[in-house]
């Protein structure tokens, strides 16, 4: 069988390998299995020999994650065999090295979080073994019944292939979240078995009352994919923007209140609405992670009472917090972190066009109208003559303003009008953004204008997150 995959100069690895398969086929048979979700692929392709097979195969059209990941490693193993082993002669010599000079060491230790320490010591290479995987070990060999640990094996895997193996490992860490309530202080196995597993001692109940709906949970969260006959476009327009903030802090309570009320979806609904302006305050407020945790552990806490959204005491501004979100928001915008002032920019922005606006974070930019520079002799000078008031309103937010297109340093210094028909407009001199367009829209661009933009644009976010007005 020829090996066709990447270029010719794969060609003697390909013929190398397909060799040294045939003769090893004649009298052994494979003694390695995958889980039986991939035995079958992988005793196809890669037992069998059929890496040309494999390798053509479009990664998009496969399975799941790992049936991803060994395609990627035939192909790199393929081409590892073409640089380094060139002939038959280094092949051989490399599998006489395998046979005589290679020891299989076994290594035994006293308890299974030993075993786990010294994996984890050892193990350089390959695929880390993840907490879960002894959670799972501890949880399925408890079952009795050889059908009911295929069962809920099947179900366990089930769930790590849709979450994907890291995205599995998040689950148990937000699950240790809800039920401590507080910051980590070991690691996730340690933690796991101290504030989850006591709780939930059968392994049927743990998997079908706690695992299986926090997961359902989850992949509801990360893929904002929230179903129900009513609320649903709702519910995932806020996690969308949940998701734009700098932090996971947010999707513990998130979880356990999909897991608790997702047949409640006008609740959901609501929940998830003040659940974003409490995340959008704390992110823009620069909270420490340490003050976010306190702040929706108490909300767990709220959830599990059973108190409706609008009752529960973390969403509830105080006087101080009023004001500090109000003083956040009429600072200076500009001198926040990127994720923080494109968070609000956005935001903003997504209030003034009714949500109706879609964004590209990776393409865009905030740009400032009075430029941080103003030219001598120039229109700006002449609206802007005093450089304390410049310094003023430079970086605040009625005058930044978001664009779908790299910085240009040498356009940032135009002159207002064409700044706005060069600079700020796209490629049809239509920007993709409300607050841009306004703009735009604007004859001038003096001090009293942007004050008087200032005022609007902070009363709409006030309005929208429910801020009150001093």
């Amino acid at each position: 069988m020829a090996l066709e995959v990447v270029g010719s100069d794969l060609s003697e690895g390909r013929r190398l390998i397909d060799a040294a398969g045939n003769n090893s086929m004649r009298f052994t048979k494979p003694r390695l299995a995958l889980r039986e979700r991939d035995k079958g692929f992988f005793a196809k392709y890669v037992q069998n020999l059929k890496l040309e097979a494999l390798i053509d195969l479009d990664p998009a059209s496969l399975d799941n994650e790992s049936q991803v990941n060994i395609r990627a490693n035939a192909k790199h193993f393929v081409q590892a065999v073409a640089e380094a082993l060139p002939t038959p002669e280094k092949l051989q010599e490399f599998v006489t090295f395998l046979l005589t000079r290679c020891y299989l060491v076994a290594v035994s230790t006293a308890s299974q979080d030993s075993a786990f320490r010294v994996f984890s010591v050892m193990n350089s290479r390959g695929l880390d073994l993840q907490p879960t995987d002894i959670i799972k070990a501890d949880t399925i060999g408890k079952l009795k019944s050889e059908n009911d640990r295929q069962l809920y094996n099947d179900r366990w895997e089930e769930m790590e292939v849709e979450l994907t193996r890291d995205g599995f490992r998040d689950l148990f860490t937000y699950i240790r979240m809800v039920y401590a309530k507080e910051k980590a202080k070991r690691i996730l196995l340690e933690e796991f078995r101290t504030h989850v597993l006591p709780k939930n001692p059968d392994p049927k109940i743990f998997i079908d009352d706690v695992l299986e709906p926090f997961a359902d949970a989850l992949d509801a969260i990360r893929n904002a994919s929230y179903s129900a006959t009513s609320h649903a476009e709702t519910v995932n327009y806020y996690i969308r923007w949940l998701h734009r903030i700098d932090n996971s802090d947010w999707i513990p309570p998130a979880m356990l209140y999909l897991k608790e009320q997702r047949n409640k979806p006008e609740r959901v609904a609501r929940f998830f609405e003040l659940l974003e302006r409490l995340a959008a305050y704390m992110h823009i407020c620069r909270w420490n992670v340490n003050d976010r945790i306190d702040a929706y552990a108490k909300l767990i806490n709220d959830i599990q009472s059973g108190a409706e959204p609008d009752d529960m005491t973390q969403f509830e501004f105080r006087d101080d917090d009023h004001e500090a979100f109000r003083d956040a928001l009429d600072g200076d915008i500009y001198e926040l972190t990127p994720r923080r002032r494109n968070y609000l920019i956005l935001r903003l922005d997504s209030f003034i066009s009714d949500g109706a606006a879609s964004y590209d974070p990776s393409i865009l930019t905030i740009e400032h109208v009075l430029p941080q520079t103003v030219p001598a002799n120039s229109e700006w000078m002449t609206w802007w003559s005093d450089a304390s008031e410049r310094k003023a309103w430079v970086h605040r937010l009625a005058n930044l303003v978001p664009l779908n297109k790299k910085k240009n340093s040498s356009a940032q210094n135009y002159d207002f009008g064409p700044k706005c028909d060069i600079y700020f407009s796209g490629t049809k001199n239509v920007s993709s953004y409300a607050l841009t367009s306004q703009v735009m829209a604007e004859d001038e661009w003096t001090p009293e204008i942007v004050e008087a933009r200032q005022h609007r644009l902070l009363r709409i976010l006030y309005e929208k997150w429910g801020i009150e007005v001093a």
